[in-house]
């Protein structure tokens, strides 16, 4: 089988990342869909496109929450925990029978080819090397399978986003650093339980929205 993996919600300081891979058994029936990054795609289209890619691939999916993320990063960069949450889905597809003949991926690292191997180090032993993995820049543009598993993540993260907006009762858009409205939110809503174990307190963004509200207070005082 072919498979491709890809996230959602890498650059985000709120909320889930999701990972996914995509697994067909023949890489043409995805040639003439119009599938590309998700990025490039309308939220309508990405959800129609979703259903389609659900019934024509096996897909394998693992949601990295806020909490996960806070804590493993303790100890692993961003990078690292992408390999290790895509070995984990790469056992679990191994462990129901199904095998990878190549996986292509969304590489995050600068040299791109440095994202196989740490993929490998958290394989199986038995799997070490036994896939072929390509990990390449923009590998959502050059491989169909790979804008799938990129659609089906972010079409699974943008349905958690609207839950948690309904959740907090705040419409912060997008939850990325680059929106205004997010960190908006943030600065007002940071310290309320219900919206802190959304936040990823390791993000540069968030660290400056805190001591912001630290150097306030003290200026108060």
């Amino acid at each position: 089988m072919i498979a491709g993996a890809d996230e959602a919600g890498r650059g985000c300081v709120l909320a889930d990342l999701v990972l996914t891979i995509a697994l067909i058994d023949d890489k043409n029936t995805l040639e003439n869909l119009g599938l590309k990054d998700s990025k490039l795609l309308a939220p309508k289209k990405r959800e129609e496109l979703d259903k389609i890619i659900r019934k024509k691939c096996k897909i394998y999916s693992y949601t990295i929450t806020a909490e996960e993320l806070n804590q493993l990063m303790n100890k692993h960069s961003l990078n690292e925990i992408e390999a290790i949450k895509i070995a984990h889905l790469i056992n679990k597809i191994y462990e129901d029978g199904y095998k990878i003949n190549i996986l292509y991926v969304d590489s995050p690292d600068h040299i791109a080819s440095n994202f196989s191997k740490r993929i490998n180090r958290r394989l199986k032993k038995e799997l070490i090397d036994k896939i072929n993995i390509i990990s390449e820049h923009k590998a959502d543009y050059k491989y169909p399978i790979v804008s799938a598993a990129s659609i089906v993540s972010k079409v699974m993260r943008d349905a958690e986003i609207e839950r948690i907006k309904q959740e907090v009762g705040y419409d912060f858009n997008s939850g990325y650093t680059s929106d205004k409205i997010t960190i908006k939110f943030l600065e007002e809503c940071h310290k309320d339980p219900k919206v802190k174990k959304y936040i990823r307190e390791h993000w540069e963004t968030y660290k400056r929205i805190k001591e912001s509200a630290i150097q306030s207070s003290l200026g108060e005082f």
